[in-house]
């Protein structure tokens, strides 16, 4: 997780901490084009198009847009390691646009 942090984004999904071969298969195959998604660049874009806001004007707030992810995923079949792509996705847009992710929503519930 650290050395994705660390890196620039090279644009192969197999860098995405959590993302291996079965699930990049599943996020690019798809009969509709525009949810296709082939490379970070376009994960990363659609992690964005998440944070809204939506139609009605709701502002969509940290955990809400973590959540939303975290469903999208699922919904393009990814059913392992979900809550570590979020994470990994959000700590890494986080050093980019500071405040996009709250990491004090999730802290440790076992203390």
């Amino acid at each position: 997780m650290a050395d994705f942090q660390r890196a620039t984004i090279s644009g192969d999904l197999i860098e995405v901490p959590g993302l291996g071969p079965a699930a990049i298969k599943k996020m690019s195959s798809s009969s509709d084009d525009d949810e296709k998604v082939t490379n970070t660049f376009q994960l990363v874009g659609k992690f964005l198009m998440l944070k809204g806001p939506d139609e009605d004007g709701h502002k969509v707030e940290s955990n809400e847009h973590m959540q939303k992810f975290w469903h999208w995923l699922a919904e393009k079949g990814i059913s392992s390691h979900r809550s570590a792509i979020v994470l990994a996705i959000a700590e890494k847009m986080n050093t980019m646009m500071p405040g996009i992710y709250d990491p004090s929503d999730y802290d440790d519930d076992e203390e």
